[in-house]
């Protein structure tokens, strides 16, 4: 009896079969750009020039609206800034501010009110000093040491020991930063004048009666406008 022998198949004797791990990879390949929803290179390519095609057709539409609407700021070739009463303009700084709006491409009206903003907060800031200089005073008033009833006489240590040691350049600082209202540079200069010899020293009753109302500025420094 003649006994059949299996031939195994090595996958040459069909040329027409497909090969497995092929239709592995080529599912893999349809699961990676479909299945997952991605685009492939030349679709991406041909989307990527459309959607530069619309940016540039809207670039261009929203320009043609800005330039047919005027929104576009008209900014003068010299900016002229309000103040308000009593307030003087820098020169140098409205330069400066003008050359800085020219730069943003600020108009006339923007950029007042940007000057309007500094101007209060200038006027905010001079006002708190000047608050806080009759601060100063109204503690010179009551101070310990050299304040109360005898405020007067000691004012008058205080400014001898000024008029000997300081120069004008000096009495000038003290009265327009208005540190010479404040009770520490008073002391010190109560002190010092203190120090002072009997000899030299002009009591406070060889000069007229200063008024009550008087700033301590013009008590200190009587010379001073």
């Amino acid at each position: 009896m003649t006994t059949a022998t299996a031939t195994p198949d090595t996958g040459t004797s069909n040329p027409g079969a497909t090969d497995p791990a092929a239709n592995t990879a080529a599912e893999t390949t349809v699961l990676t750009t479909e299945g997952t929803g991605a685009t492939p290179p030349a679709a991406q390519t041909q989307d990527a020039v459309k959607g530069d095609e619309g940016k540039a057709a809207g670039d261009e539409q929203n320009a043609g609206d800005k330039g047919a609407k005027g929104d576009e700021p008209v900014v003068p070739e010299k900016y002229e800034f309000t103040m308000p009463d009593g307030v003087e303009l820098d020169g140098k700084a409205a330069d400066e501010f003008s050359a800085i709006a020219k730069e943003l491409k600020l108009s006339q009206a923007d950029a007042q009110r940007i000057a309007d903003v500094a101007t209060k907060m200038q006027q905010k800031q001079a006002e708190t000093h000047v608050a806080t200089v009759k601060g100063w005073a109204e503690q010179c008033k009551t101070d310990k040491d050299f304040g109360g009833d005898n405020l007067e006489e000691n004012m008058s240590v205080a400014r001898k020991a000024i008029d000997t040691f300081g120069s004008p350049e000096l009495k000038a600082l003290l009265n327009s930063s208005g540190m010479g209202n404040h009770p520490e540079v008073v002391r010190f200069a109560f002190k010092a004048g203190k120090a002072i010899s009997e000899d030299t020293f002009v009591r406070s009753g060889s000069r007229a009666p200063t008024p009550e109302n008087e700033s301590l500025e013009k008590r200190l420094y009587p010379t001073m406008n």
